[in-house]
């Protein structure tokens, strides 16, 4: 049996989180999707950083590009501070590189940019995991799967159906999970053998070290814009390397709840962003932020405790049902089924249902909003309706998904 502890510390992570996440416009208009809020407290890239970590990874490089100033000053002030001795959480975008300024143009390209630290670690696996989805792993039973089947790519897969499975990169497995073909967003994608579903990659690899420098020169060669999905897989799979799928229902972390297992969200969409954080507020999520034997990791600031002020019959601070984070204020308001970011204020008589409030927002008195995601250091003016009238919000300027979700930045109040 490979111990875990042994293999993690001879395993270098590389995170993707340089993607600009255009679907989730305007809120990632002055942030990357991994910089962007969830749960109140945490950054979209927390979860795969507390994944890493918590699997006992301590060799992490964050590959930052677009809009990377926040996410860089995040990953220093949460995440240095937990290194010890030959172990460190650095961050890397294109302009930081001594070799020239060109920005990644592929998953596999911003790798091989880097890859003079691929080839000067002692590590013997490379983890290229994204930074930008939220679910909880430990890496280490992948890690331990790489090793038992001397595999050279180990893809983490997720089960979906064969409809799910058109809007993925699909692999086609024999029985022992051995990756046979590859193919993108497929109209008629191939069964996991014995199964109705299929596997769909998460975008999350495990290499050994010497195959990945190997492959990165080669596809270099042939592939300007190299991409692990459309590039190195197939290639490997062409040269009959030993490529596995690793199923990511098989994983499990400790305390994990039932309903846990196999969660893995995209929260790609605006409308997905607010399904998940919503789960977040009911009774039984499905997502649970209070195992402390698997913590999800962030900077907590030196904030104050939330408050609540006034208890009168015409004017009372309530929170019902939410979560609200440090250094927050309801002051004679009501917030209903909502989640308040870090020193957000809420005036008197106002009421918030159903929405998504990030860090140092104020709203004014007697504002009424529902179903509403707010950016941060967003002033709300007093008496403001948003939610109420979409087509008025719509006329105003608020982005409105199909499914009524109104979103709120600076922009929309200079």
């Amino acid at each position: 049996m490979y111990a875990s502890i042994y293999i993690a510390k001879n395993t270098l992570a590389m995170i993707m989180a340089g993607g600009k996440g255009e679907r989730l416009q305007p809120i990632t208009a002055n942030k990357p999707k991994p910089a962007v809020p969830f749960g109140g407290k945490y950054k979209i890239i927390d979860f795969v950083l507390s994944n890493v970590f918590n699997s006992g990874i301590r060799k992490i490089y964050v590959l930052t590009q677009y809009q990377a100033y926040s996410l860089n000053k995040h990953i220093k002030a949460s995440w240095s501070k937990w290194t010890g001795l030959n172990e460190f959480f650095d961050t890397l975008s294109p302009e930081t590189r001594t070799t020239g300024e060109q920005w990644y143009l592929g998953t596999a390209d911003a790798i091989y940019q880097n890859i003079q630290l691929l080839e000067s670690s002692s590590a013997e696996l490379i983890a290229i995991f994204g930074g930008d989805h939220i679910y909880k792993m430990d890496i280490s039973q992948m890690l331990i799967y790489h090793k038992m089947n001397k595999a050279d790519i180990t893809i983490a897969s997720i089960e979906v159906s064969k409809e799910e499975a058109k809007r993925f990169g699909i692999l086609s497995v024999d029985e022992d999970f051995k990756v046979k073909t590859f193919v993108e967003k497929p109209q008629t994608p191939p069964n996991i053998p014995g199964r109705d579903t299929c596997f769909a990659s998460m975008g999350n690899y495990i290499f050994s070290k010497k195959v990945l420098i190997e492959m990165l020169k080669e596809g270099k060669k042939y592939y300007y814009d190299l991409d692990f999905g459309k590039h190195i897989i197939p290639m490997m799979i062409e040269q009959d390397k030993r490529v596995f799928a690793y199923n990511f229902f098989d994983n499990t972390v400790p305390s994990m709840t039932p309903q846990e297992r196999g969660y893995w969200m995209d929260v790609g969409t605006i409308d997905s962003y607010y399904e998940a954080n919503m789960d977040l507020i009911s009774v039984n999520p499905r997502l649970n932020l209070y195992n402390y034997d698997w913590p999800i990791l962030t900077n907590q600031g030196n904030l104050p405790p939330a408050k609540t002020v006034f208890d009168n019959e015409s004017r009372r601070g309530v929170n019902l049902d939410s979560l609200v984070c440090g250094g927050c204020i309801t002051s004679g308001g009501t917030v209903r089924r909502s989640i308040l970011g870090p020193s957000s204020r809420i005036n008197s008589y106002c009421l918030i249902e159903d929405s998504i409030v990030f860090e140092n927002v104020e709203i004014g008195r007697h504002c009424k909003i529902k179903r509403t995601i707010i950016d941060d250091y967003v002033i709300i003016p007093e008496g403001t309706v948003i939610g109420y009238d979409l087509q008025e919000d719509k006329k105003r300027g608020f982005t409105v998904t199909d499914s009524g979700i109104v979103v709120v930045t600076r922009e929309n109040f200079r």
